[in-house]
């Protein structure tokens, strides 16, 4: 607490009876059984997402699929590069659901 904040002047120590460290308690939020199923489920949904798109595109579905019939669409479809930039989105959602498994941790001991 500043001497302005306690009406003292610039110099002025804070008087006896007031915290100068600024620390506020703050409430812990309480958690409840849908908190709990909606994070599980948005991991689970992470990783499954994950998987397919860092696995599908190096199969031979892939090329039997709905968009590689589109004629404009065929040479940027069967592109390795465009392959790799949809297996990294699968990586990055990967990524995300092994942080989110971490954070499950908020739950614990509640």
């Amino acid at each position: 607490m500043t001497p302005a904040e306690f009406g003292g002047p610039p110099g002025a120590a804070p008087p006896a009876g007031v915290d100068s460290s600024g620390a506020v308690p703050v409430e812990r939020r309480k958690y409840t059984w849908f908190h709990r199923t909606v994070a599980v489920l948005f991991v689970a949904f992470c990783l499954m997402m994950g998987l397919f798109l860092v696995i599908f595109p190096w199969t031979e579905y892939w090329d039997g699929n709905y968009f590689v019939a589109l004629a404009p669409w065929r040479s940027y479809w069967q592109n390795m590069y465009v392959r790799g930039a949809i297996s990294g989105l699968g990586v990055v959602n990967l990524y995300i659901s092994l942080v989110e498994v971490f954070r499950l941790r908020r739950f614990a001991g509640r």
